[in-house]
């Protein structure tokens, strides 16, 4: 992989590693602490289940190998985009660095706790948004990113995810 691209990924496993130790360090579970009047507030709350609660329902062992099972698929398939990619936009690159990096965050805290650590918490008015992590953060970002990348330069050659 580039070095760039690369470290950005490294940088920001260890971002979310680290925050999430923090908020679990620094905050009792359900805490929440304002930091931005009527729009942000540091949390502490888990997630067992994906985004918005997704499976939390279904018994431990089987979170655990649905979603360790769908970030490892998930990485392959990275991989294997990387490998159509690597000779295109930098911007493919870099945005595929922070899916993994959100992937690969989310799925240390999975393996490791069962579970994801999420804290950053913005709202507005009656409008409330779940909170969420740096890795979710990544994912999102990364997607958005890969998407502008193919719209204004779609890749080089067509992308073969069979080779």
């Amino acid at each position: 992989m580039h070095r760039g691209p690369l470290s950005c990924l490294l940088l920001l496993v260890v971002l979310d590693q680290a925050s999430k130790w923090w908020i679990k360090a620094s905050f009792v579970l359900y805490e929440s602490r304002e930091v931005i009047p009527g729009l942000f507030s540091l949390v502490y709350y888990t997630n067992t289940g994906a985004a918005f609660g997704l499976l939390a329902g279904e018994s431990t062992m089987v979170r655990r190998l649905f979603f360790v099972g769908v970030a490892l698929a998930a990485l392959v398939l990275l991989g294997l985009l990387y490998r159509q990619v690597r000779q295109s936009a930098p911007l493919y690159l870099y945005s595929l660095a922070l899916i993994a990096s959100g992937a690969i965050g989310n799925l240390i805290d999975r393996v490791r706790f069962g579970q994801v650590t999420d804290f950053l918490d913005f709202y507005w008015r009656g409008y409330h948004w779940p909170a969420f992590n740096i890795a979710d953060s990544a994912i999102t970002m990364g997607v958005a990113l890969f998407l502008l990348a193919s719209w204004r330069q779609p890749p080089a050659g067509k992308i073969d995810l069979k080779s």
